[in-house]
């Protein structure tokens, strides 16, 4: 778990690939990008509302998969207004939630 700043879950990705990218020539975008796109599960978005209260803006799910030099992301939640609403996405890896006796499935499905 870290922290970050960015303004989209999408802009984290990116982010956490290019930092590493600054050390120098010996680490290539061919070993970071798969690398953290392999590290890392889900994005939770944090930004401030107009009232300075810190909300939830996205959650994002982060599968594994690169195309084109690009992570692969998919929205479990959004804000759009005052909702936090169900996207398209699902968490990699389910059998881990299963392991612990969590129905991701039904959970997801309860979500509005």
């Amino acid at each position: 778990m870290c922290t970050l700043h960015a303004n989209s879950g999408r802009e984290a990705l990116v982010k956490m690939c290019t930092l590493p990218l600054l050390v120098g020539e010996n680490v290539s975008p061919k070993f970071v990008i798969p690398t953290v796109a392999a590290s890392v599960d889900l994005v939770v978005h944090l930004g401030m509302d107009a009232r300075g209260v810190r909300r939830v803006n996205e959650i994002v799910a982060v599968p594994g998969r690169v195309e084109n030099d690009i992570i692969e992301a998919a929205p479990i939640f959004e804000r759009r207004g005052a909702d936090l609403l169900r996207g398209s996405g699902i968490p990699p890896r389910v059998e881990r939630y299963e392991r612990l006796g969590i129905d991701l499935h039904a959970l997801l499905a309860g979500a509005r």
